[in-house]
């Protein structure tokens, strides 16, 4: 099953054990800091893949978890107010992206980000008189922004690191080109201002493809005729074609243009051709 935190928020993967809740139901999740509510957005269901290490589901949130988690998102909310306000007070280049309130220990962690390094103990030391808890600040990247804000990528889909990819890797301009896109900042950086995560995990899709489909202007023979390459579709698996024949184009599956799947066809076919001896042991 899997759940999440916020509203659009990232996915949480469970083990739901003995429970079954449905769509839309509060459960609760357990973490370091105890089990905390979340809501139920993919019911329980069977997978053919063995998955192990996944937390338990804690059961369904009762009349006591659901008061204290409505408790927990004022303070919260509160805590937001109260840094901003601060933050304006003290004239600090910062920005609050997050709030993160632990009440067994009463300490607030704000995330904010900035262009450079900030000196925050005078605002550290105002915010925990105003809130009477102990108070962490943390600045966070870019990359760490969007994931905790959230929105919609380039793709029309929700952003990838605030759903489901977990750790950032490097990102580099040469897989840009490996995709055919054009290098322009506008086109291939993402919410965050840099580089689409989606170019590093497409990859290696892009590099299995380019190994064993033929390249740009090499002649093929396809089931439409004979003609020479002049596009890759990836993403379909297929290669555009401009054929001899009235120079029309067509888009054809790479596996029937590919000369070593050609060869074995034509091999295979001839044996099998009638009056061809076969022997079975």
């Amino acid at each position: 099953m899997a759940v999440s935190f916020t509203r659009y928020g990232r996915l949480y993967y469970l083990d739901p054990g003995e429970h079954s809740p449905k769509v839309g139901d509060k459960v609760l999740v357990p973490t370091d800091s105890g089990p905390e509510v979340a809501e139920c957005v993919w019911a329980p269901q069977y997978t053919s893949e063995d998955v192990d290490g996944l937390p338990l589901c804690a059961g369904l949130a009762g009349e006591e978890h659901l008061a204290r988690d409505e408790t927990n998102k004022r303070r919260r909310a509160e805590a937001r107010s109260v840094s901003k306000r601060l933050i304006k007070r003290h004239t600090l280049p910062m920005k609050v992206v997050g709030i993160d309130y632990l009440d067994e220990d009463n300490v607030y962690t704000v995330y904010f980000s900035a262009p450079h390094r900030v000196d925050f103990r005078a605002l550290v030391r105002d915010l925990a008189r105003n809130l009477r808890a102990r108070v962490e600040l943390r600045q966070i990247g870019p990359r760490d922004e969007a994931r905790l804000q959230g929105g919609i990528g380039p793709c029309g889909r929700d952003l990838c690191c605030a759903t489901f990819l977990k750790d950032f890797e490097p990102v580099s301009v040469r897989m840009a080109k490996d995709q055919d896109l054009p290098v322009n900042p506008l086109r291939i950086a993402g919410a965050c201002g840099r580089l689409m995560c989606c170019l590093k995990y497409e990859h290696p899709l892009y590099q299995e493809f380019r190994a064993s489909a033929p390249r740009a202007g090499v002649n093929v023979e396809t089931p439409q005729g004979p003609g020479v390459v002049v596009g890759h579709n990836v993403p379909s698996d297929s290669v555009v074609v401009r054929l001899n024949d009235g120079g029309r184009r067509c888009a054809c599956p790479s596996a029937s243009v590919c000369s070593p799947r050609i060869q074995h066809e034509r091999m295979y076919d001839s044996e099998r051709k009638p009056g061809t001896q076969h022997s079975a042991e």
